[in-house]
């Protein structure tokens, strides 16, 4: 019985054709020429592989999934687009101004701005669960865009400058923000959500009971009961500023929804939503600003 041992291929009966693999042996460098084709294949397989581990992750469009830098693109085109519409609305706001600076303002882009903003805010917030329709929210921007460039046209007329106050200011609480979020400084919590939820009603009920002291000429100041002073100071500073606090917890809100999606691997389109969510509270920022510097300066 033979050894087991001499059953490995290498010492069995081979055909003539095949090359022994020292170089002494007849046909030799045919072997070599085998042996290093072999090692060129190899070395190819193992500098894709390389390749592979040293290229960068796949992004958004090759997994169709959620991603900070996606959403980040997707909040810069929408903010484009809402700037060019607020140099329309700028422009149909200042159209045919007289000498005297508030006569032949256009109050119509503000009013269309606000109204188709509304609108379409609405639809948005309660059918993108089912399915995101990106062509709403390009056009909810662009409205928006109408409405920022009216009132902050409006509010350059009566205090010169102030948009460019108002503008800094939102970037500065936009950017601190942001900053403490991505250092983990500040996050949601369940306990906040819900001061902040009970605030942000209160808040509404307040805005839209001055709204009717104004429009019925109950009140007649030129901001409502937030010209009201306590103390020698008017109550829209106040409020004001408690706003702004309010504004920023909303941001925080919209970064905390962004990652969770990005954590549960939402798709892709669902980075639209995670733009406008950060829109709709920049905006609310700006304008809010806007008031209270407008405020202290006719004050």
């Amino acid at each position: 019985m033979s050894n087991f041992a001499f059953n490995n291929p290498a010492f069995q009966k081979q055909d003539p054709r095949n090359v022994a693999t020292y170089p002494g042996a007849a046909g030799g460098q045919n072997a070599q020429t085998a042996s290093l084709a072999h090692a060129g294949m190899d070395a190819a397989a193992n500098a894709q592989l390389e390749g592979m581990y040293a290229a960068p992750p796949a992004g958004a469009i090759e997994t169709d999934r959620m991603s900070v830098e996606d959403t980040v693109w997707k909040t810069a085109g929408l903010f484009a687009i809402l700037l060019v519409t607020a140099v329309v609305g700028w422009v149909w706001t200042l159209g045919g101004v007289s000498v005297n600076p508030t006569a032949g303002v256009s109050m119509l882009p503000m009013i269309v701005g606000a109204l188709g903003g509304f609108v379409l805010a609405m639809i948005i917030t309660f059918t993108s669960r089912k399915k995101v329709r990106p062509a709403l929210i390009f056009a909810y921007a662009a409205f928006e865009g109408v409405f920022v460039g009216g009132i902050s046209a409006f509010f350059e007329l009566l205090y010169p400058g102030i948009v460019v106050q108002a503008t800094l200011a939102t970037v500065a609480v936009v950017g601190v923000t942001l900053a403490l979020f991505a250092s983990g400084k500040i996050r949601a919590s369940a306990k906040m959500t819900k001061i902040f939820m009970i605030a942000m009603v209160g808040y509404l009920v307040f805005s839209l009971l001055n709204l009717v002291l104004m429009w019925t000429g109950i009140n007649d100041n030129a901001f409502g009961l937030r010209s009201v002073e306590i103390m020698g100071i008017p109550l829209g500073l106040i409020i004001g500023v408690l706003v702004v606090f309010m504004a920023a917890y909303s941001l925080v809100l919209d970064f905390d929804q962004i990652q969770q999606g990005v954590r549960n691997g939402a798709p892709r389109v669902y980075g639209w939503v995670g733009g406008f969510g950060i829109m709709v509270t920049v905006v609310w920022l700006y304008i809010e600003i806007l008031r209270i510097i407008a405020i202290a300066r006719s004050n």
